[in-house]
């Protein structure tokens, strides 16, 4: 076999089985979605810088799309985008080892996420962004020497390095200035899509803080995991955000959406409203979810199966709706290894929705899940979304807790490391960060919380600056009742309170069926209508049946409640919070 035969033997296999890796990723529609952009992104930047030989971004994009989302949609990326571009530049022998040489470098910056964390600075990513630009070019100089040399002399491969030389540092060079401007940015952009699908920012004006000195004192008076006393300003804001089709959007006004009405819904039921109750317009926000659940099967969102699962377990209602059964359909995306598509957080909410709609810890299901969850840990005891190796996270950290105690995991060392994780990355103002080392914000300080206390920590006792986490929650609460999602920002307020209220509430998932407090009125029909009464005899007989009646009973604590939680202090926190 000549060696143009075997290198492309060679380089087919590569890309067939780069291709085959990620295709077994079973990449979602949004992944498929980002994944065409990058590359799109890639090819346009070798396209657009085309006049200056050798200098382009796209080796920077390539590299920093395996950093910050992994391995198999960074191979695509590269040899997508290196595809695409040649139908501009030409294809020909060449275009198999660029699909490679910028497949590899996809690769490398997962490695390089996994080896190093997610918290590289920008003159350290600057620095991997110009060796991979010098490794591309050292592939397309064996690649020259392979095709074009005929006798593939070692002296004939040097001389190809070296009229390259010019070339490859102009490469390299470029690709640290690219780096320099746009790569911390592209990196947080790409993390924050990773993590919040299916979210459109909206800027909003900064309120001032305010919130119920009682409302404090209840939260920090109540024992660990019984529940607490939310702010009733939140609880209300929420409501009021409702749409008239009984969902809720990313903010009031906004058009409704499955992703945020299930987390709205979620939230309120932390605070002790049943989704039955909440409604606008008489819709509830029970009947959304039911009235949606149709196309929830359908889709392939394992993340809106599973909130939609505990939803309808929190209101007390069956995971059947619009005629599917919503846990038939998450079974049928389990995997062989036990896990629900294949990453950690899908899988974690997959256990907790089964205990939810009625499975036990001994199910075999729920078992493999949290067998699946315990082997994905990482050397700090965190956790990442797509699994074992990459750089742990807050959010996915405190997921993976909840769903491994769902799982019958609580008390395991796997489960104590990850909360002592969770621990050592408080920040300074008492909040959780994205990802370590970051400024904190609610809704990773609320999975963190829900995370500390599934895994039996008080996140009350946990100070930083004066603050434990509770504290910065109810900080962030402003005048109108919004919980902001920082200090610098107000984005998405109504997701952004649903989740702190869970946290507020001390509630980690699946929740607990919440009572309804207004049950179904019956109506009874009578044959023939009473003849009125005159209306001094209706006032008298109204009078007599006051004062005969004994005084109504206002149940304080729920029946259910236990015993640890009836304190003094639980007692006059719920009463403020009931009145308010």
């Amino acid at each position: 076999m000549s060696w143009l035969a075997a290198s492309f033997a060679v380089l087919g296999l590569a890309l067939v089985a780069g291709f085959a890796w990620y295709e077994r990723s079973h990449p979602s529609a949004r992944v498929l979605a980002l994944v065409a952009t990058l590359a799109a992104l890639a090819a346009l930047g070798r396209i657009a810088f085309a006049p200056l030989p050798n200098v382009k971004p796209t080796t920077d994009i390539v590299l920093l799309a395996g950093y910050a989302v992994g391995g198999a949609p960074g191979f695509a990326v590269g040899a997508v985008a290196a595809l695409a571009s040649n139908v501009f530049f030409g294809q020909g022998p060449w275009t198999p080892w660029q699909m490679c040489a910028w497949g590899g470098v996809g690769i490398g910056g997962a490695l390089l996420a996994r080896v190093a964390g997610r918290e590289l600075g920008r003159v350290a990513l600057a620095a991997a962004c110009g060796l991979a630009g010098a490794a591309y070019g050292a592939v397309m100089n064996v690649h020259l020497w392979v095709i074009y040399s005929g006798d593939h002399a070692l002296a004939k491969l040097g001389s190809f390095f070296a009229t390259s030389f010019a070339f490859d540092l102009a490469h390299v060079v470029g690709n640290v200035l690219f780096c320099l401007a746009f790569g911390p940015a592209l990196v947080r952009a790409l993390t924050r899509f990773r993590r919040r699908f299916d979210v459109t920012w909206r800027p909003a004006p900064a309120l001032a803080a305010g919130l119920l000195a009682a409302v404090c004192l209840g939260a920090a008076a109540t024992p660990p995991g019984a529940g607490a006393a939310v702010p009733a300003p939140a609880v209300a804001y929420l409501e009021r955000a409702q749409n008239a089709d009984g969902g809720f959007g990313p903010a009031p006004g906004r058009a409704s959406t499955d992703l945020h009405t299930g987390w709205a819904a979620l939230g309120l039921a932390a605070a002790g409203r049943n989704p039955a109750d909440v409604r606008r317009g008489g819709r509830s926000v029970l009947a959304y979810v039911q009235a949606h659940a149709r196309g929830i099967t359908r889709s392939d969102d394992i993340g809106e199966l599973t909130r939609s699962i505990l939803v309808l377990a929190s209101a007390g209602a069956s995971t059947r709706a619009s005629g599917r059964d919503l846990v038939a359909a998450l079974l049928a995306r389990r995997r062989r290894d036990g896990s629900f598509a294949g990453r950690v957080n899908t899988t974690a909410f997959a256990a907790m929705a089964l205990r939810a709609a009625g499975r036990s810890t001994r199910d075999p299901v729920v078992r493999a899940a949290g067998r699946w969850i315990a082997g994905q840990a990482n050397p700090d005891g965190g956790y990442n979304f797509a699994g074992r190796g990459g750089g742990s996270g807050i959010d996915d950290s405190g997921a993976a807790i909840q769903g491994l105690v769902a799982a019958g995991r609580a008390g395991t060392p796997t489960v104590r490391r990850a909360a002592s994780f969770l621990v050592r990355r408080q920040g300074a103002d008492g909040g959780f960060p994205l990802q370590p080392g970051g400024p904190s914000n609610a809704q990773s300080t609320a999975w963190a919380v829900q995370g500390l206390l599934a895994g039996g920590r008080d996140p009350a006792g946990m100070r930083r600056g004066g603050r434990n986490p509770l504290a910065y929650l109810e900080s962030l609460v402003t005048a109108g009742g919004a919980v902001r999602y920082s200090r610098t920002s107000a984005q998405t307020p109504a997701w952004v309170t649903a989740q702190a209220l869970t946290a507020l509430a001390r509630r980690p998932f699946p929740l607990s069926p919440v009572p309804r407090s207004t049950p179904p009125r019956r109506v009874r029909r009578a044959a023939t209508p009473a003849p009125r009464a005159p209306a001094t005899s209706r006032r008298a007989a109204r009078a007599k049946q006051r004062s005969a009646a004994p005084p109504p009973t206002v149940a304080l604590v729920p029946a259910d409640l236990p015993a640890r939680a009836r304190s003094a202090g639980f007692l006059a926190a719920v009463f403020v919070d009931s009145f308010s």
